[in-house]
C-alpha cells in the first residue's frame, strides 16, 4: 500500500507541525505543495512538485511516485481544503491526515470567541446569494470569502436584505507578518479593502428589520400581513405542514400562497431545500413580500403569476400546497401531475364542499392514495367577562399521495 500522507502546516510556519508530521516530511520522496508552502521546507532534498490549480496533475504524480508521498496543505486539509478532493480520486486506505489548527480556529481564538456554535461557510463554493442565505440563517458565522465574492459584497447583499444586524471582524493574513484583524460592523465592512486571505467573521447583535423574529411554527396569524384577514390559520398550517412530510432537502410548491404563512414556516423545515410561493392577486404580494422580509424567509422565491400557466420554469416537486386554485383546481392538479415526483405528496386546504368534491373526484381518478382530514378550531375570546368560545370555520384537509 502506496504511503500518502495529507499534513496541515498551522498559520505559525515550520514550528506550527508536530514532530511527526516534521519526520513524515523528512523521510518524504515526493513533496507537494503551494510555493508558500513548499517554501517552508527549503532543505528538503526529495522531488518536489508545486501546486497551481491543476490538481489532476497532483494525482498523476501521486499515482507515478514509487515512494512515500507528502501533500502540505493549510491548516486542516479535510476543511474546505485539497483532502475532499483526494478522498474522490485517490483510495481511502491509502490516505492519512495530519490536520493543523484552521485559519478559522485561528480565528476565533484572536478574537477571543467561543467558535463551536458557529457555520463555516465558502464563498468560493456557494456564490454570493447561496453564501448569504446561509449567513442569515445563523447567528454566527465563519466565511471564507475569496476574489469574486469579498466582504465588502456580502456585507451589500446583507444591507440590501435588510440583515445587517452583525458585528464583524474581518481577519487578514492570519500567522503571517501582515496579520491584521479588525473589528467593525456589517456597514463599516462597505469601506474595507480586504486582503485576499481573509476570514470574515459575523455575530449577530439584533434583527436588524427591529422585529426580533426567528423561525417557529404555529406563527400567530396577527403577526402576518393580510388582506381581509386570508390567511391559513396557525392550527390548521400546523397540521397541513405535518401531513406534507417535509424532508430537509425537498422542493415545495405553495399555489396560492397569500400571505406566505405556509412558505415561510416550511423554509425553516427545508433548510437545503427550495419554496416557491405562487400567487396570483396583486392586491397580496406587496404583504406577502413583507412577511417573506420580515421572517428571515431565506429559500422562498415569490412567483407572481397564475397557475398552472406560471408553472412551466420550475424545479419538479416533491410536495404540492394548495391553499388557493382561482377556481382553476383541475388545470393545476392536472400540471401538478405530470410534474410531481413518485412518492410525492399534495396537500390542498378546501374550505367549501366544491372544492372538497372537486379534490377527490380527481384523486380518485388519477389513482392517488387519498386521506381527508376535518379540523374544527374554537379560540376564545380575549379581553371578555366571560370565556366565550368562538368557533371558525372547518377545514378539510386533503392529502394526496401519488403512487
Amino acid at each position: 500500500m502506496k504511503s500518502i500522507h495529507i499534513i496541515g502546516a498551522g498559520v505559525e510556519g515550520q514550528e506550527g507541525f508536530s514532530q511527526r508530521a516534521m519526520e513524515l516530511v523528512e523521510k518524504a520522496d515526493l513533496l507537494i505543495g503551494t510555493n508558500r508552502l513548499l517554501a517552508l521546507f527549503p532543505e528538503f532534498s526529495g522531488k518536489t512538485l508545486v501546486i497551481d490549480g491543476n490538481l489532476g496533475e497532483v494525482i498523476d504524480a501521486i499515482g507515478t511516485a514509487s515512494g512515500a508521498v507528502v501533500v502540505l496543505a493549510s491548516g486542516d486539509p479535510l476543511f474546505f481544503g485539497i483532502g475532499r478532493y483526494l478522498l474522490r480520486n485517490l483510495p481511502h486506505a491509502d490516505l492519512e491526515f495530519v490536520p493543523n489548527v484552521s485559519s478559522v480556529q485561528y480565528a476565533f481564538s484572536k478574537i477571543r470567541e467561543p467558535w463551536d456554535d458557529a457555520i463555516f461557510i465558502s464563498a468560493q463554493g456557494r456564490g454570493l446569494k447561496g453564501a448569504v442565505d446561509q449567513i442569515v440563517a445563523h447567528d454566527k458565522v465563519a466565511v471564507l470569502t475569496d476574489e469574486t465574492h469579498r466582504p465588502r459584497d456580502i456585507a451589500r447583499e446583507l444591507i440590501d436584505r435588510g440583515r445587517d444586524g452583525y458585528a464583524a471582524w474581518l481577519c487578514e493574513n492570519l500567522g503571517s507578518a501582515e496579520e491584521r484583524i479588525r473589528s467593525t460592523d456589517v456597514r463599516g465592512l462597505l469601506d474595507l479593502d480586504a486582503a485576499t486571505l481573509n476570514v470574515l467573521i459575523l455575530i449577530k447583535e439584533y434583527d436588524a428589520s427591529g422585529q426580533g423574529i426567528g423561525p417557529a411554527l404555529g406563527i400567530p396569524d396577527e403577526e402576518l400581513a393580510t388582506a381581509k384577514k386570508l390567511i391559513t390559520r396557525e392550527e390548521v398550517r400546523a397540521i397541513s405542514l405535518a401531513k406534507l412530510r417535509l424532508r430537509h432537502d425537498m422542493t415545495l410548491w405553495d399555489i396560492g400562497a397569500g400571505s406566505g404563512s405556509v412558505s415561510i414556516e416550511a423554509d425553516h423545515l427545508l433548510p437545503n431545500g427550495k419554496v416557491f410561493a405562487i400567487e396570483r392577486n396583486v392586491q397580496y404580494v406587496p404583504l406577502l413580500k413583507q412577511n417573506l422580509k420580515r421572517f428571515n424567509a431565506r429559500n422562498v422565491t415569490l412567483i407572481e403569476g397564475e397557475a398552472p400557466l406560471c408553472l412551466d420554469d420550475l424545479a419538479d416537486p416533491d410536495r404540492v400546497f394548495i391553499g388557493g386554485s382561482g377556481g382553476n383546481l383541475w388545470e393545476i392538479l392536472s400540471a401538478v401531475d405530470q410534474r410531481l415526483t413518485v412518492g410525492g405528496r399534495v396537500v390542498i386546504n378546501a374550505v367549501t364542499l366544491d372544492t372538497l368534491t372537486a379534490a377527490t373526484e380527481y384523486f380518485d381518478n388519477a389513482g392517488y392514495e387519498l386521506e381527508v382530514t376535518t379540523v374544527n378550531i374554537a379560540r376564545t375570546k380575549p379581553l371578555t367577562d366571560y370565556k366565550m368560545f368562538e368557533a371558525h370555520n372547518p377545514v378539510f384537509v386533503v392529502v394526496a399521495i401519488k403512487e
